[in-house]
């Protein structure tokens, strides 16, 4: 096998089809049918089942392709690192919350323009877990998330800083107004989330017993945090979110603390995969540990 066979194999399972894949590649369809097979060949075994309306991966695809990226992404690191001197330079992509991309990750940005002037940053919002699974793939090169701390199979995780959550809600709520606010309290008021798939708001809904009534309070589920806050000081229900996310609102009384604190912790950290790590990831994480140090120390 080679790199141009594993490149049209991965471009057909990523698009779904020759054509468009060619059309990705640059090259003509035969060529890509052409390495698919001649891939099949080498491997001795089918790779990709041709269906009226695409394809669709075997099991023996299922198993090289995470390889398949693997080889693709350190041969392209290899050409980099030969072409570069050894600088930190090329692509990196990344995965992130909003709440993290909004109010950790920007200044992260503007040092890596500044201090590495051939390393192109590209950002995705996702939830936690489609953006672990996706390192694991090899789709992304690393990524940021809230959570709490633990191994990761096949993943190298890093803690940047300890990441406070605060339950919040408008100035007329009820529940803000409270001197103590139980667990059975938060089950009769709407739920409004931000960061969607964040694992703390399952931890967070399993703890007030969300998982286990009858009739479930409603959860509005938003997909920008700053929707998720005018929705909250609109009176509309109570969110938990990262106190980093808040800090504004809360300081001017456009929201204000519930008086209820999660009985667990959650921390900002960075994960990326054990192998293949390249110059431009290493410089992203380490540049990402001294940003946050700091931003943690004038807090």
């Amino acid at each position: 096998m080679d790199a141009p066979q594993l490149a049209a194999f991965v471009a057909v399972v990523d698009i779904g089809s020759f054509t468009r894949a060619a059309a990705r590649l640059k090259v003509s369809q035969p060529t890509v049918t052409t390495r698919v097979q001649a891939l099949e060949q080498s491997v001795g075994a089918t790779l990709l089942e041709r269906l009226p309306r695409g394809i669709r991966l075997t099991p023996a695809g299922e198993e090289l392709l995470p390889y398949a990226r693997e080889i693709i992404a350190l041969t392209e690191r290899a050409r980099e690192a030969v072409s570069s001197g050894g600088q930190p330079h090329g692509r990196v992509e990344v995965g992130t919350v909003e709440s993290l991309t909004n109010y950790r990750l920007l200044p992260l940005i503007e040092y890596l323009y500044l201090r590495y002037p051939k390393v192109q940053v590209s950002m995705r919002s996702s939830a936690c877990g489609e953006t672990i699974a996706k390192v694991r793939e090899g789709r992304l090169d690393c990524a940021f998330f809230v959570d709490s701390t633990g191994g990761r199979e096949d993943l190298d995780t890093r803690v940047l800083c300890p990441e406070p959550l605060v339950l919040v809600g408008g100035p007329g709520s009820q529940l803000t107004g409270r001197a103590t606010v139980s667990d059975g309290d938060l089950l009769h008021a709407t739920l409004i989330r931000a960061d969607n798939g964040a694992n703390y708001h399952t931890r967070f809904e399993r703890i007030i017993g969300l998982d286990v009534v009858e009739e479930r309070p409603r959860i509005l589920e938003l997909d920008s945090i700053a929707a998720a806050k005018q929705s909250v000081a609109n009176g509309l229900g109570v969110a938990l979110l990262p106190t980093i996310a808040v800090r504004r609102e809360l300081a001017t009384g456009e929201l204000c603390r519930v008086n209820w604190k999660p009985p667990f912790e959650v921390y900002t950290q960075v994960a990326w995969r054990r192998t293949g790590r390249s110059a431009a990831v290493r410089a992203l994480v380490d540049a990402a540990t001294q940003v946050i140090e700091e931003q943690s120390s004038v807090a």
